[in-house]
Parts: C-alpha cells; sequence; structure tokens
C-alpha cells in the first residue's frame, strides 16, 4: 500500500487555514467598504486542489489534499452597468435643462411690478386713460413714461437672456475640461489595471475606480464601453468617436480656433454673443454628446435664443404695426389748421425708434427693415395735401434682428423732448376713402398721397378732446386684431398681451413638463442603480454569515492542524523510546 507524505495532512490543513484567512480578510474588506460608493462586492473564489493518488489493497485511490483560494473577484453585472450609463445621461440632461427653466422663469417672473407683463399693462391702461382725457397733459406724460419702461423692460429681459448665454457658455467650457480629466484618469486607470493583471490576478479596486469615472462621465455625454479581453482596458465611444481607446485619447475643446490654436468662437451680432461648438482638439470636427450635461446645455442656449427671438418679435410690432398706427394720427400742437399758412396737426411720427425712419417687417427674414421717411402737407384749396415719402427698404441703415431689433426699442426724441407729449397722436385723421392706412404708411418706396378734410377752417377729427386713435394704439397692446393696420406682423394674430402671455404659458407648461421628466428619470435612475446594487452591494447579513462561517472554518483547520501536529509529535519523539 502506497502511503502520502508523513507532512501531507499539515499541508492540507494549511491550506484551508489560508484560505478561511484570506476569505475572512476580504469579508473585513467588504464590510469596511459598504457604504463606499461604487464599491462592488469581492468573493474568494475557492476550489479543490489536485488529489494524491495512494494505493490501497492494490487499488489506485485518490485522497483529497484540501482547497486553495483560485481567485478573488468581484460581483458586477455589466448589462446594469450599461443600463445605468445610458439612464444617468438622460437624468443630467433633464436636470440641467431643468436649472436652465428656473432661470428663465425668473427672468420673466410676472409675480411683481417689475416684469414685461406688468409694463405691457400699465402701458395699455396709459393709452386707455389717453382715449377719455386725449387733451390732458399728465395722461400724455404717463404714455411717454409708461413707454420708457416698456423699452427698459425689454432690454432689462434681453440683457438677462445675453448673460444667461454667456454663463451656458462658460458652464461648458468648465464642464469639458471635467470631460477630458475623467478621460485622463480613464486612460491612467487602463495602464495601472493592464500592469497588475499582467500576472494573473484581479485588480478589483482599480476596475471599481475605473467605472467610477465611467458613471461620472456618463453624465456629460452618450458612453459605451467596451473591454477588451486581451489586455483588460476599456475602449470608451461616444457618438460613434473612441474618446478612449486603451491608453490612447482625444480631447473636447470650444471652438473653432484660430491659426494660433486660440479658441476664438463665431460672433453672433443677431444676439450679441460669441457662439461656441464643441470639437474634437487638433481636429476641427464638430462633435455632437447626444445627451448628458454637455448637450443640456446646448439645448439651453438655443432656448434662450429662442427667447430673445420672441421678445424681439414683440419689439419689432411696436417699431412697425404700433408705429404706423401712431403715424395715422394727429398731435395736439396745432389744433385749428391754417390752410393758408400751412400750419398742420403734427402727424407721421414714430413713437418707438428713430425719427425719419420707417420701421418695415420682413416675414421671410424675420428682420425689421430700415427706411428713410419725411412727411410734407401742403395746402390745396380746402384741404391740406399730406405727402409721405418713404425710401427704398435698407436704405435707413442695415437690417435689424434679434437682440438689436430690442436695443432699438425706445422713445423717439422727439416725443421725449421738451412738450414733446403734445405730438403723441391720441386723435384719428379721416382720411380720403380712396387711400388706406397700409398704402400710406407701410408701402417702401413711392410716395403716398392722403387728404385731410376740412369743414371750412376745421380739421375733421374731434377738437383736442378726440382720443380715437389712443383707442386704437391700445387696441395694438390688448385688443387682438382691433385697429389691426396689416395683414401680417412680427407676432401673427395676436395682440402684444396675447402673445406674451402664450409664450409665458408655453415656459410654464416647458418647465413643468422638464420638471416631471426629472422625477420620472431619477426613479428610473433609482431602479437601475438598485439593481446594480443587488449584485453589487454589500449585504450586512450575508457578510456577517460568512464572517462566521470562514471563521468557524479557520478555527476547524487549526485545531485539526494541532491534531496532526500532536500525531506528529508523539511519533516523532516517543515511537521507539520503550526500553530507553
Amino acid at each position: 500500500m502506497a502511503v502520502r507524505s508523513t507532512f501531507a495532512g499539515l499541508n492540507t490543513m494549511y491550506r484551508g487555514v489560508s484560505t478561511n484567512r484570506l476569505a475572512l480578510e476580504t469579508v473585513g474588506h467588504n464590510i469596511t467598504n459598504a457604504n463606499a460608493e461604487g464599491y462592488s462586492r469581492q468573493n474568494v473564489n475557492q476550489a479543490a486542489v489536485m488529489a494524491d493518488a495512494v494505493y490501497t489493497n492494490g487499488i489506485k485511490q485518490y485522497i483529497g489534499a484540501g482547497n486553495d483560494a483560485m481567485s478573488i473577484t468581484r460581483a458586477r453585472d455589466i448589462y446594469a452597468d450599461k443600463q445605468y450609463w445610458r439612464e444617468y445621461g438622460d437624468q443630467e440632461y433633464f436636470d440641467t435643462r431643468r436649472i436652465n427653466y428656473d432661470k428663465l422663469e425668473v427672468i420673466f417672473d410676472d409675480s411683481d411690478d417689475t416684469g414685461v407683463k406688468d409694463a405691457l399693462d400699465t402701458f395699455y391702461q396709459s393709452w386707455v386713460d389717453l382715449s377719455a382725457t386725449a387733451s390732458s397733459t399728465s395722461e400724455r406724460i404717463a404714455v411717454l413714461e409708461r413707454g420708457r419702461i416698456v423699452s427698459e423692460r425689454f432690454k432689462n429681459a434681453g440683457k438677462q437672456l445675453q448673460e444667461q448665454i454667456k454663463s451656458e457658455y462658460d458652464d461648458l467650457r468648465i464642464n469639458i475640461g471635467k470631460v477630458n480629466e475623467l478621460t485622463d484618469q480613464l486612460v491612467q486607470l487602463n495602464k495601472s489595471i493592464m500592469s497588475r493583471e499582467s500576472t494573473g490576478g484581479m485588480a478589483n479596486d482599480l476596475r471599481d475606480a475605473r467605472d467610477r469615472v465611467v458613471d461620472e462621465l456618463s453624465g456629460f455625454l452618450s458612453v459605451t464601453v467596451s473591454e477588451s479581453a486581451a489586455d483588460s482596458m476599456y475602449t470608451l465611444v461616444s457618438n460613434g468617436v473612441s474618446l478612449v481607446n486603451g491608453i490612447t485619447k482625444l480631447d473636447l475643446t470650444l471652438g473653432p480656433k484660430d491659426s494660433d490654436g486660440n479658441v476664438k468662437g463665431v460672433p453672433n451680432p443677431d444676439y450679441g454673443v460669441t457662439d461656441y461648438n464643441i470639437e474634437l482638439d487638433g481636429t476641427g470636427v464638430v462633435f455632437d454628446p447626444l445627451t448628458g450635461v454637455l448637450r443640456a446645455e446646448q439645448d439651453a442656449i438655443a432656448e434662450d435664443k429662442s427667447y430673445i427671438d420672441q421678445l424681439a418679435d414683440m419689439a419689432a410690432f411696436l417699431l412697425t404695426d404700433f408705429n404706423a398706427q401712431h403715424k395715422a394720427g394727429a398731435g395736439m400742437d396745432v389744433l385749428v389748421p391754417n390752410k393758408d399758412s400751412g400750419a398742420f396737426p403734427a402727424t407721421g411720427l414714430n413713437f418707438f425708434g428713430e425719427d425719419g425712419v420707417a420701421y418695415l417687417w420682413n416675414e421671410t427674414s424675420r428682420s425689421v427693415q430700415l427706411a428713410t421717411q419725411t412727411v410734407t402737407m401742403t395746402p390745396s384749396g380746402d384741404t391740406f395735401q399730406a405727402d409721405i415719402v418713404t425710401g427704398t427698404a435698407g436704405s435707413g441703415g442695415s437690417d435689424l434682428k434679434g437682440i438689436n431689433i430690442i436695443n432699438a426699442l425706445m422713445v423717439t426724441t422727439t416725443l421725449s423732448a421738451t412738450d414733446g407729449e403734445r405730438k403723441i397722436a391720441a386723435r384719428s385723421i379721416e382720411y380720403d376713402t380712396t387711400d388706406t392706412v397700409r398704402d400710406m404708411f407701410q408701402t417702401a418706396g413711392g410716395t403716398s398721397n392722403y387728404t385731410i378734410k376740412l369743414d371750412g377752417t376745421n380739421i375733421l377729427v374731434g377738437g383736442t378732446a378726440d382720443g380715437s386713435n389712443a383707442v386704437l394704439l391700445g387696441a395694438k397692446i390688448n385688443m387682438g386684431e382691433n385697429g389691426r393696420t396689416t395683414a401680417q406682423t412680427s407676432i401673427g394674430s395676436s395682440s402684444m398681451t396675447n402673445y406674451y402671455r402664450n409664450a409665458m404659458t408655453q415656459l410654464g407648461v416647458d418647465s413643468e413638463s422638464m420638471q416631471a421628466k426629472v422625477a420620472a428619470q431619477e426613479d428610473v435612475v433609482e431602479q437601475v442603480a438598485i439593481w446594480r446594487s443587488e449584485t453589487a452591494g454589500v449585504n450586512w447579513d450575508e457578510e456577517l454569515t460568512n464572517m462566521i462561517m470562514f471563521q468557524t472554518g479557520y478555527s476547524a483547520c487549526s485545531r485539526c492542524l494541532t491534531a496532526m501536529d500532536e500525531m506528529l509529535d508523539r511519533l516523532i519523539n516517543s515511537t521507539g523510546m520503550v526500553g530507553r
């Protein structure tokens, strides 16, 4: 009969003691990291070692030689990881958009008397008051002051939107830097993991650190991760671009850049800002992050610009359609025209913008075109003949778009001058039936004529108390189609108040919808996180059970080792001692 080595049992127990000790130490590592973010529970994978062959009664038998720790691996579900990276990017996208909506609601806060809505309401009310007492100096001054408030509120809101866009670009620059730092960390972790695992072991804690980096990256942009079977390194792809490929990477940057490599961006005069792209550094290729914080900031910038456009549309309405109605009326500086001297009531004046300029809306380009305009009136028999001469569109300067329309909104210097309130065209002129207001004040180029009818020496406008044109001007602010002089305006078929109210309603709906999306996506991410935690998280009950099990195994193996040691001691030191 073949006999194993005398000390074979000691080796078996030694393996048991070592394996249980290693397992117990791993349990301790799990327990101490139970609350560490991104930590994955580790397990000691045990297996029986190759059995020893012995012969009993001439038959070859195999006797166990104990077990050994084959590997220490972490519990991780790669499918849950991929799901988390996808859902977390959407959550960060929605949350960043929500924050931008919160900022927009602060800019357009109509809860007190400092917002655009209040300015429009008081401006409308001032025309209502003026229509009742058109000869009142105080009411006329009130119209001017409230007109100034409207222009100031528009300009202030436009400036705040500009600052918000600039702030978004600053945040975008910072976040691109964070992405580059994270991809640097990912490359270094790839190197470290490859180096440590080249001898066979698993660098579990480094792998956890690497996955935490990917977790953070997924909040900034779309990520797809694959692991090389050959060297365990990650390749990170975003929208088809390999940002990290093992130990190489591509950086992101703002662009475009000049020939010296400095970021210059693209000046955008329509919004008064400098626009930037996200590019792959050194290539000039524009990069789309698809989701996450970076894409949310780009979309927020576009959203802010759309609100500048809506403010510009309202400002354009005041410069074009509202001004056209004001031109159609008469002031009170000359009450009784004198056909012999050529005296006539002030008319053909803008309320907003510059004197002597015709502001014309171009629907195709969504811009305000400028043209020079002059008004002359000469006596002709018992009538006054008015000549409104409007130059070619664009002759008064460049077309106005976006923030430039808002900045052009101001009460004219003629009305702002001393006694200028007397020129506010609160009363109407009765026009010859062959003419229309559109023909007289909206035609680009040429001369349009109209006749002021007289009854003896009195113009038929109802005298100084007539506020009929003030009624029509108020209708432009708050009464939809009433008094509309053009079929096509920058704000469509709404009045100013309705257009603004609709825009703010849409803002509220969009903000509420985004908040709902954030809440829903947070629930999704929480569920995926729980799913990941079920595999990778540390379960205290399980770990304490394992601790008792491995402690008991360690103690049992130690006692068995002690028993075998006593047997060998007896064998070695006592055998053959009889008779000495």
